[in-house]
């Protein structure tokens, strides 16, 4: 799982938590990529485990840095395996992460420009951060091919004439504009988004809409959450 905090140099606070799909097939399996789709929060996030990740993992952190004399400003994002109900440091990465970003962001009720102006001023203590207490889930539409080889410039009709409802997202990742035609220009092209109360119910709006969309040149996981939805 990947919980995220975001610090002023100061002070910190926890900035949500998600869990993403590294492998390209279904049943998480075939070769690794850059994420395949997410959920958040996490199925094994709970507040006993937020605790034992900010005084085991996050706090040490900031104290080494303070102890060095440095200071840190923006998103860490922490790289955690649990085992019964203990996290263990993977690695950290100083952004929001992709595609945990993407079912995190929508659910954030806080001003999200007003938080950034927080950090560089240092005035993150004042502020509380609120959240709508939803649940969201990404499915990435990849290139077929990728994460080997894959053709680019492919055009992504239909795209503008899918109806979304208002808590449903596209966010573009590989894709250029040319004359207001949309074609794909990496392995990983959009996200698609959903929140809601039920995670199953935005699993089946989200693959809806890839399915109206009917790109020839694309693929997907139909899996993104299953073992939150089995548990």
């Amino acid at each position: 799982m990947s919980p995220l905090v975001i610090s002023d140099g100061s002070t910190f606070k926890f900035f949500g938590s998600a869990q993403d799909h590294k492998r390209v097939l279904e049943g998480d399996k075939g070769k690794n990529t850059g994420g395949m789709g997410s959920y958040s929060p996490s199925r094994l996030f709970s507040k006993s485990l937020e605790k034992k990740i900010i005084e085991k993992i996050i706090e040490p952190t900031f104290r080494a840095l303070k102890d060095k004399k440095q200071k840190f400003k923006g998103f860490l994002y922490a790289g955690l395996m649990i085992k019964n109900n203990e996290p263990y440091l993977i690695e950290y990465n100083v952004r929001l992460g992709d595609p945990e970003c993407q079912t995190i962001l929508p659910t954030l009720k806080s001003d999200f420009l007003d938080l950034i102006i927080a950090c560089c001023k240092k005035k993150l203590l004042k502020k509380k951060i609120i959240w709508q207490r939803k649940k969201s889930i990404c499915i990435v539409l990849c290139s077929k091919g990728y994460p080997d080889k894959f053709k680019n410039n492919i055009e992504i009709k239909k795209l503008n004439y899918l109806k979304k409802k208002s808590e449903d997202f596209i966010f573009h990742a590989g894709t250029i504009n040319d004359e207001e035609r949309i074609y794909s220009n990496g392995g990983r092209v959009l996200n698609f988004i959903s929140i809601s109360d039920n995670l199953s119910n935005s699993r089946e709006r989200i693959l809806g809409l890839i399915k109206k969309l009917n790109w020839k040149n694309g693929f997907y996981r139909k899996d993104i959450g299953y073992k939150a939805l089995n548990k």
